[in-house]
Formats: C-alpha cells, sequence, structure tokens
C-alpha cells in the first residue's frame, strides 16, 4: 500500500554539520571541504540509484559541480551557527517503476527552484538490503540561499519565517502528493496518497458520509522507530523469517508500531470485505435479482475473498466476475446465459432439506405467488405449513393425542436402545 512521507531537516553548524558532508554522505562520492580542510570521501557507499543537480536558469556554470557548488554554500555563510542546507526527504512509491520515480523527485526539485530559486542536489536510493523492500526514497539536498549569476544571494526566509515557514512546508507536501498520486494513476494503481493530517483526513471522510474511513483514521500517528530501534526489529525480521516462525517485535517502540499495522491492516481487510460484497450486490441487483439472491451473491463474495486471492491475485473485477458465479462453475464449465446461479443453488438447499416448500419460498422470493407453481404445490401436493400442523394438533380429540404420544414415547425408546447397541464398550460417553 502506497504510503505518504515527507520531512525537512537543516543542516547546522551548530550541530557539527556541513552540507559537503552531507551532499558527500548522500551521493556516495568523494569531497573537499575548503573551509574545513577534511576530505568527505563515501564512494564506497551502496544502494545509490541515481543523483543529479538542478539550478535556475541564470545560475553560474560551476553549480553543475558538486565539488564546487557546495563549498560555495559554505563560503557564502559566516556565521558559527549558520543553517547551510535544508534537506528533504520523500518516500518513493514501490508501486510505480523506478523511472517514474525518477521523474516525480526530478519534477519536485525542479518546483523548489522555481518556487525558491535555490540550487538542488538529488539523490534517490533504493531499500536497504535487510530491510523493508519497498522503501525507495530521496534526498533533496537544498541551499538556503538563492542562487543568481553573480552566485548566492540572499536567505530563503520565506522558509524560515514561523508565519510563513510552515504554510510553504504544507503547500509543498500537497505538490508531492499530487505528483505521488498522478504517477500511481498512470500505473493503473488503486491507493492515493494524503499529505494531510489524520485528523483533516477524518473530517474529510464525515462531510461525504464515509464512516468506516473515518473509524480506520480515528488513531494517532504511528510512532517513529528512529535509527536505533528500527536496526534491532530489522535484525529480528531476518532472524524470524530464516528461522520459519513468526516476528516478535523486540523493543517496546517496536511491540507499538507492529500492533498498530497489523490492525491497520485488519481493518483495511475489513473495508474490502465491504465493498467487494456491496459491488457484488449492486451487480447483481442491475441484472434483475432479487434482494435475497443479490444478498447471497454479496456474502459469497466476501467469504470467498481470501481464497479466491491467493488463487490467482488478478484484476478486481476478474475476480469479482469469478466470486459472483458469472463465468464458471467450480467445475470449469459454463453456465448458462442468464442463469441467476445464487437463486439455483438456494433453491436446491432447500429442496434438498424441505421439498416442494423449498422451491415455493425461493419462488415467492422472486415476486411470484404459489398458484404460478402449478396445481401440484396445493396443500395434498406438498408437505403442511407450520400453522396446518398446529390446527390439526389443535383440532384432534384428547384421546388421540394420549395414543400419539404414547407412540412417539416407545420410538424414543427404541432409538435409545439402538443407540446403546451402536456404542463401542471400550469408549466412555
Amino acid at each position: 500500500m502506497a504510503s505518504y512521507h515527507l520531512s525537512v531537516k537543516t543542516i547546522k553548524r551548530s550541530a557539527g554539520r556541513s552540507a559537503t558532508a552531507a551532499a558527500a554522505y548522500r551521493v556516495g562520492e568523494r569531497i573537499e571541504c575548503q573551509r574545513e580542510g577534511r576530505i568527505h570521501d563515501y564512494t564506497r557507499k551502496q544502494g545509490i540509484e541515481e543523483t543529479f543537480i538542478l539550478a535556475p536558469k541564470d545560475a553560474p556554470d560551476w553549480a553543475t559541480d558538486r565539488s564546487r557548488l557546495w563549498n560555495e554554500v559554505e563560503a557564502s555563510e559566516t556565521r558559527r551557527n549558520s543553517v547551510t542546507a535544508r534537506e528533504w526527504e520523500l518516500a518513493l512509491p514501490s508501486e510505480i517503476s523506478a523511472e517514474d520515480r525518477s521523474q516525480i523527485t526530478r519534477d519536485f526539485a525542479q518546483e523548489l527552484v522555481s518556487r525558491y530559486g535555490v540550487a538542488v542536489d538529488v539523490a534517490i536510493h533504493a531499500p536497504h538490503r535487510e530491510g523493508d523492500q519497498r522503501n525507495h526514497h530521496a534526498h533533496v539536498l537544498t541551499s538556503t540561499r538563492k542562487l543568481e549569476a553573480e552566485g548566492f544571494t540572499t536567505k530563503t526566509r520565506v522558509l524560515d519565517s514561523a508565519k510563513t515557514g510552515g504554510v510553504e512546508i504544507e503547500q509543498m507536501r500537497g505538490v508531492w502528493a499530487d505528483l505521488q498520486n498522478r504517477a500511481l494513476e498512470r500505473a493503473g494503481e488503486v491507493e492515493r496518497v494524503d499529505h494531510r493530517s489524520l485528523e483533516a483526513q477524518r473530517e474529510a471522510a464525515l462531510e461525504r458520509g464515509d464512516q468506516l474511513s473515518a473509524e480506520e483514521l480515528d488513531r494517532d500517528p504511528e510512532l517513529k522507530l528512529g535509527p536505533a530501534a528500527n536496526s534491532m526489529e530489522r535484525r529480528a525480521k531476518v532472524m524470524a523469517e530464516r528461522q520459519g516462525r513468526e516476528y516478535v517485535p523486540v523493543t517496546e517502540r517496536g511491540a507499538v508500531v507492529h500492533a498498530a499495522r497489523q490492525a491497520r491492516a485488519a481493518f483495511r481487510e475489513m473495508r474490502e470485505r465491504l465493498e467487494l460484497a456491496r459491488e457484488t450486490y449492486g451487480i447483481e441487483r442491475d441484472a434483475g435479482q432479487g434482494r435475497v439472491s443479490a444478498g447471497l451473491a454479496a456474502l459469497r463474495a466476501a467469504t470467498a475473498k481470501d481464497r479466491d486471492r491467493d488463487r490467482n491475485p488478478d484484476d478486481f473485477r476478474e475476480r469479482l466476475a469469478r466470486v459472483v458465479g458469472r463465468s464458471r462453475d467450480p467445475d470449469d464449465t459454463p453456465k448458462p446465459e442468464g442463469r441467476n446461479y445464487a437463486r439455483e443453488r438456494l433453491k436446491e438447499i432447500m429442496e434438498k432439506d424441505a421439498g416442494r416448500d423449498g422451491q415455493a419460498a425461493v419462488h415467492k422470493l422472486d415476486g411470484h405467488s404459489e398458484y404460478d407453481l402449478g396445481e401440484d404445490t396445493g396443500r395434498q401436493a406438498r408437505k403442511p405449513s407450520v400453522n396446518e400442523r398446529l390446527k390439526d394438533v389443535l383440532n384432534k380429540p384428547r384421546e388421540k393425542l394420549e395414543i400419539e404420544d404414547e407412540r412417539d414415547q416407545e420410538k424414543d425408546q427404541e432409538v435409545e436402545k439402538d443407540r446403546d447397541i451402536d456404542r463401542d464398550p471400550g469408549l466412555s460417553h
């Protein structure tokens, strides 16, 4: 399932960090920091799929030289506590292709260039070999000053101000969500991401009358594991997989996150079943079937979801057609066109259990009267109803009832004797 993540961090000198070191690490290159007189060499770093630099149109030629670019960034800042760079960390959808992931990251970086006039250095990373293989992500490192023809000039205070910074970042979060959703749509994926808070999403769900989604969103944000706990949980998952056992969290934070993810998965499963049942019911009703028949087909669709998915997780519509029984029978023989499979199965079951009454019941459910079945359905040709049998009992003389009671008791005693004979003496009951 596609998930949304965008975080913004700053590279501060007061924290002992530098833009040259940050850039070298993220792109896996060797950069010599002229201000510090240090060499940052991360050429042995693995998992880097793609790197590129984007700059404004009137930027100097050296802007495409990574070492020169970030040394110029360091040189433009003179204070000991300067913020030299800003990092935008993006989660990339695993459901789309590598080319699409590269394109939407490039589009987002270009939006940063156009909007703030900064230099942007991008590194796209593959999932860690021991971690979640869906964890494609990108590190987008930007300058905190505008890059113009003469070099770095004024600070991008719009991102630093308490009044405007939050608004700007929220707008960029919306841009990133829109880029992902368009890519997911192009890839034919149903899932979408949402950059809004859980509370905002819940309110929107209530406004459109989607109570189930609102209940799903009525939860706390997922707890962040952190590097240490994440590493421990990752090793525990690998060990559990090797030993063929179920993964059990080894940290307190890991247990909280694991429980929350399991709860969300269960809720999504329930939602999928409900949507499948609704879709099936609508199709059956549109085909002219009665409410009971459509309801039975919907129930079969919901209960058969797991079995059908495990057998062949293909297109939703094809699964739906197979579940409601419109394409083929379990023995792979074609069904007669226009046949109401759910109603026919119900009739077979009821006829088996209750004789002709079963067919009559189904016939009535489909909107026909009892007399449409023909003269054979009279009281003499079918089993008496409960009311009719009750009337017979009430109208019988008392002496006849006592005789019949004695006969019933004798039959019960004979049955008990037969049961005693059939019992194995070696077994205790």
